[in-house]
């Protein structure tokens, strides 16, 4: 995926309850150590990963852990094989396919059928090259797929601390990564599982918290519909969008967002995506100057690549406010700037002040002009629901909180 995706690491460690398709399963979100160096790329990572995502398209509920890794990426445990061997996978809404190798190896058992096809992903910096199988899928305890497609990773790059990815985006996003099928459509776990009968419906929940520790299993997933409590009030759903390329993914339109009161960032309806791969909440450049300009002091730091603001000016941050579906999503203080006691484990330095929103690298108009990614979904629980095509967002405990630095 991105070289991010060693550093944001977590693990979903997995429990449920029943399989049946009235039911749903919920998995916590742990997070993983990667190496010191890991997170120093993050913010070019996530970029090169926007470049990519932008050219590319050229039963019942269950939920499970899920644990954030060193502050920057959900994992989650998923078996593969019988008996299982178990992986810990990047949770990963802007791609489908599913794949282990990058750290464990994948272990051939009994329930391993090799298709004779190759199979070839990129994700913007990193990539991986192998063998595509048919296995077992445990996803948690009582929630079995059969006979799913999974890459036996044999090359790749920058997925440090990691086994390899689950891919939860659009099915379509896996056309072209087999051969010699190159036409043929993956089915991913989603699909599978509503084949199978273990869900009623394709809709993922997304669980997401900011994190206290290091490794923290403060996240969930639940697979098969939502768990109402993780999330008050109602959700908003708002539909996938038609712009191209966003529409390929899990894209959606903002019609609008402020910084404060005074302050347009995004001054009209348009469309970007919603990414658990991504870390940060990147705005094209033309609206990231925008906000950037808002803040007094703030710049972009040229050797983290990310905006430092004054000491000065932080008490001052105002919320941005994002309008999705008709109704306000903001980030307040606390959701715009990374606690200054993380800065070691971000790999930045110590006793300045950063922030989590940064800039595309393209200006507005292509399409694709904004991601949300992790930072936002700490805030607010995510729905991604592939029958309805809609994607949906709810306030959670964590929406508001004290920046402390």
């Amino acid at each position: 995926m991105h070289s991010f995706s060693a550093l944001l690491r977590a693990v979903i460690l997995a429990t449920v309850t029943s399989a049946s398709a009235s039911s749903f399963f919920r998995i916590p979100l742990t997070k993983l150590t990667p190496p010191s160096s890991y997170l120093a790329g993050l913010p070019d990572a996530d970029r090169t990963r926007a470049a990519f995502l932008k050219n590319f398209v050229s039963g019942g509920p269950t939920t499970v852990p899920a644990s954030n890794l060193a502050y920057v990426q959900y994992t989650t445990s998923v078996g593969v094989g019988s008996p299982p061997m178990y992986y810990n996978l990047v949770v990963d809404t802007g791609s489908s396919n599913t794949f282990v190798g990058t750290g464990t190896k994948y272990v051939q058992t009994s329930t391993s059928i090799f298709t004779g096809e190759d199979v070839n992903v990129t994700y913007g910096s990193g990539y991986f090259s192998g063998l595509e199988y048919l296995d077992q899928v445990t996803l948690a305890p009582g929630f079995v797929i059969t006979n799913q497609s999974i890459g036996d990773a044999l090359s790749y790059a920058d997925f440090e601390g990691v086994d390899g990815i689950v891919g939860v985006g659009p099915v379509i996003l896996t056309e072209g990564t087999l051969s010699p099928s190159t036409n043929e459509l993956i089915p991913t776990v989603m699909n599978n599982a509503l084949s199978q009968g273990l869900i009623a419906e394709q809709i993922l929940g997304v669980s997401f918290a900011p994190a206290t520790s290091y490794n923290d299993t403060n996240g969930a997933l639940t697979y098969g519909g939502i768990d109402s409590s993780l999330y008050t009030g109602e959700i908003t759903y708002t539909p996938v969008t038609a712009t191209y390329p966003a529409g390929y993914y899990w894209g959606v339109n903002v019609t609008d967002a402020t910084y404060g009161s005074a302050t347009t960032v995004i001054p009209e309806s348009t469309a970007g995506i919603v990414d658990t791969g991504t870390t940060l909440v990147l705005l094209a450049d033309d609206f990231f100057e925008s906000y950037l300009r808002a803040i007094p002091g703030a710049k972009v730091d040229p050797s983290t690549g990310l905006m430092t603001v004054p000491t000065k000016s932080v008490s001052e941050i105002q919320p941005l406010n994002f309008t999705i579906g008709g109704t306000v999503f903001s980030m307040d203080a606390a959701a715009q700037l990374i606690p200054i006691d993380q800065n070691t484990e971000w790999g930045l330095p110590a006793n300045r002040q950063y922030g989590v929103v940064s800039y595309l690298g393209t200006n507005s108009g292509e399409g694709l002009d904004f991601i949300i990614g992790q930072k936002f979904m700490e805030k607010y629980y995510a729905v991604f629901d592939t029958d309805s095509n809609r994607v949906g967002f709810a306030y959670t405990e964590h929406t508001f909180t004290t920046y402390t630095p």
